[in-house]
Parts: structure tokens; C-alpha cells; sequence
């Protein structure tokens, strides 16, 4: 998620050398005038789906700055042109190792040369008050790093997932920015997403009955065998934490529980230098305190599927695609409360907003109203200690026990409110 693969190991260790991490008076978020708001009279019946009226985004100048960091295919084709959807956020730096391409990018978006750094001065964002929030994305052995030099200069930090490659690091990165009381948000795009949204609503009015099985795949074929992602130092693994975590994470937000018993499996194909250091295919079971229970799968090496389905005792929500950009399908199939002897199996769609201006808009406005955002650093660490567990059943072969969560989206802040 950062610039050109070829660069990752000799920038790798130039990082390593940067060192001298500083320290930043924290910003604090003005006091906001309320936005003049323009409401226009409907024009359709009642019958026809409700719309959302005209965006209404803040002044320009009221809204949260944001500096991305690592300017690979993620920045460029979705976070980016997303800052084009925001009401609350504007982009306003850019932080690559590559001069020549964030200048190009730079005048694209209309960032000015004195919003521009490399990774050697990136702690120079200190003297930066146009940016309050960073969004960090860089491969998972950076994040750890780059969050807590942020959070010393006094930024806020939103970070890409998975969180970091161990546990240790999320936490390290969740005590940086508690000590420099700067928030920090786990970049968990569906937790924001409409249908998703709509899906947990289901499950929590239990409009599905008592939930029961959950299963999902993600995955796709990979390229390119050099590219970061294939390197374990940089990725922590494969299939697993990049793709299967959003299988993880969909089991655990749809049913509000924590597993506690994890099993998983991992396979890759012999010889193929794609998967000298990283697994190639990743499936798991995930058992949980009240009986649901989860089978997923993760792949690098099979052409792309992204499908779901959460099944209930008393109906079913099925998505494909579930886990993509755009596109997303939702179904619904129960008993009909019309005509008894038959099933409905109904579409819901909804309108789809860039789910990156979604989920920065609601972190700028956690930056902006002070509050807890919906998927804090714990959130994310919850995912990789999960992600640690079953690597270590599948290495030994066997069934790893769980400690028990107390309470339903025991790691989740508020919902978010409608964002863009």
C-alpha cells in the first residue's frame, strides 16, 4: 500500500536509520460555527426510496486536513479521489519516498509543495498545522513505526489494516497515542459501509433469529512474486491477515462476540515463488460463547471471490460481492409473512459512497466532536491477536482456547452516524 515494490527493502533500511522521533504541541480542534444548510423540497412520492438530499460538506477551511502516507495503488485509486466525496476532510499533505511522483500527484490534488515529505522528515509534520490526522499506508511492518512517530507530532492517526504484524506492536501504537491523547482509528472500510451496516442491524434486532453459521471467502490470484506482499518481514504473512482478516473481522461484528476457540489451516502450492515466505491459502473456524460459529476461507492463488452469508434461525443475509470496493449485493431469504407456504428472498440496495470517504469522514468528525471512534486501536489489536492464535493452531495442529469477552462489540465505539 505504499509506493513501488522494487524500493520497499533499500527504504526499508533507510527508515531504520531516520531515528530522533519528536515531540509536538498537540492540536485541538476549533470551535465550529454551524454551516449554513441547504434542504430542498421532494419531488418524489412516497413510495420511492427516501433520499439523502444535498451533501452539505463544511467550509473548506473547517475541515479536518489530512496528510496520506505511502503512495501506492490503495492511495492513488481509492483514498485519494475519495477527499472528493468528504464533508469533513480535505487533503492538504502527502508523505512518499518517491519526489517526482508526489510532486505529480501534489498538483493533481492540488497540494502544495510545503505539504510534501518524504520519510526522512516526516516528523516535520510537527511544524504542520494544517494537519491534524494522518492516514498511514504503508506495508504492516511500518505501521507500528509510522503511528507512533505521528502521535509524537502530535497528530492523529488513522492506519490501514491489519493494525501491525504482532500483537506487541498494536499495542505499542494503542499506548503512543494514549500518551500523546491523539486518537487513533483502525481503517476497517465495511465496518462503515451501508449493507454491512444493515446487516448488523439485522443481527442485533435479531430480525434473523438467534444467529448460527456464518461462512465467507476472500481472496484472489496474485501477481507479481517480488511485490511486498510476498515478503513476510513486510507482510507478517499471506492470504491471512490481508485478505482473510476481513472474513475475521465480518464474523466477529456481524454476531457482537469474540471467539473462543480457533482453528486454522494453511496451504501453499510447492515451488511457486509467490509463496517461498507467505502462505498461500489460509482457512479457519472460529467457535464462540453462544454456539455461533464461523468457517472461513483466504486465498492468494484462485480467482477473486468475495462472498458472505450469516445464517439465523429464522432467515438468512447473503452477500457476493461482500468484501469489494463497489458493487456490493445484499440478500435477504426468510419465511414470507404474506403467503405462508412460500420463502422471500429479497435485494436491498443501497446507494454506495467511496466506503474511504466514509470511514475518514467519520474519523474527521471523531477529530472534530472529540469522541471515540468506532474501530479504535483495540479493535484492530483484537483482529491480530486473533490472527496470531491461528497461526499458531495451524503450525501445531490444533484446536487454541480463547479468553472469553465480557460484553457484545466489546472492542467497537459508538456506530457511526450517516457519514461521507
Amino acid at each position: 500500500m505504499m509506493d513501488d515494490a522494487s524500493r520497499l527493502w533499500t527504504r526499508r533500511r533507510m527508515l531504520e536509520a531516520t531515528g530522533g522521533l519528536l515531540t509536538a504541541s498537540a492540536w485541538m480542534p476549533p470551535v465550529l460555527a454551524a454551516a449554513p444548510q441547504v434542504k430542498l423540497p421532494d419531488t418524489f412520492a412516497k413510495t420511492e426510496r427516501e433520499r439523502p438530499g444535498p451533501p452539505n460538506p463544511q467550509p473548506e477551511s473547517e475541515r479536518v486536513g489530512w496528510a496520506v502516507v505511502g503512495l501506492g495503488h490503495l492511495s492513488l485509486e481509492e483514498i485519494l479521489p475519495a477527499f472528493g466525496q468528504m464533508k469533513r476532510g480535505r487533503l492538504v499533505a502527502l508523505v512518499s519516498g518517491d519526489r517526482a511522483k508526489a510532486q505529480a500527484i501534489a498538483k493533481q490534488y492540488g497540494v502544495p509543495d510545503k505539504g510534501l515529505y518524504d520519510y526522512k522528515s516526516f516528523d516535520q509534520l510537527k511544524d504542520n498545522p494544517e494537519v491534524q490526522a494522518v492516514y498511514i499506508v504503508l506495508p504492516n511492518s511500518m505501521h507500528a513505526e509510522f503511528t507512533v512517530r505521528a502521535a509524537q507530532a502530535g497528530k492523529h492517526v488513522f492506519c490501514e489494516k491489519p493494525m501491525a504484524n504482532t500483537s506487541a506492536e498494536c499495542q505499542q501504537m494503542i499506548d503512543a497515542c494514549k500518551k500523546a491523547d491523539r486518537k487513533l482509528g483502525i481503517a476497517y472500510r465495511l465496518q462503515y459501509e451501508p449493507h454491512h451496516r444493515a446487516v448488523i442491524q439485522m443481527a442485533r434486532n435479531k430480525e434473523l433469529g438467534t444467529l448460527k453459521l456464518f461462512t465467507a471467502n476472500n481472496g484472489q490470484n496474485q501477481g507479481e512474486p517480488n511485490q511486498w506482499r510476498h515478503k513476510k518481514a513486510l507482510a507478517g504473512g499471506g492470504a491471512l491477515p490481508d485478505v482473510g482478516i476481513y472474513c475475521l473481522s465480518a464474523a466477529r461484528y456481524f454476531s457482537g462476540e469474540e471467539p473462543t476457540e480457533v482453528q486454522g489451516f494453511s496451504q501453499s502450492t510447492p515451488n511457486d515463488p509467490r509463496f517461498k515466505e507467505v502462505e498461500e491459502s489460509f482457512a479457519f473456524h472460529l467457535r464462540f460463547p453462544s454456539g455461533f460459529q464461523a468457517h472461513c476461507t483466504s486465498h492468494y492463488g484462485a480467482h477473486e471471490t468475495k462472498d458472505l452469508r450469516l445464517m439465523g434461525t429464522d432467515g438468512w443475509a447473503s452477500m457476493d460481492p461482500g468484501f469489494a470496493y463497489s458493487g456490493l449485493r445484499l440478500r435477504v431469504g426468510m419465511k414470507s409473512k404474506t403467503f405462508p407456504k412460500a420463502d422471500d428472498t429479497v435485494e436491498r440496495s443501497f446507494s454506495q459512497p467511496s466506503q474511504f470517504a466514509r470511514e475518514m469522514g467519520h474519523f474527521s468528525r471523531c477529530v472534530q466532536e472529540n469522541t471515540v471512534p468506532h474501530t479504535p486501536g483495540e479493535e484492530g489489536l483484537a483482529d491480530v491477536r486473533i490472527i496470531e492464535a491461528l497461526y499458531r493452531s495451524a503450525q501445531e495442529g490444533k484446536v487454541v482456547k480463547l479468553e472469553a469477552a465480557k460484553k457484545l462489540d466489546a472492542f467497537r465505539g459508538p456506530p457511526p452516524k450517516e457519514e461521507g
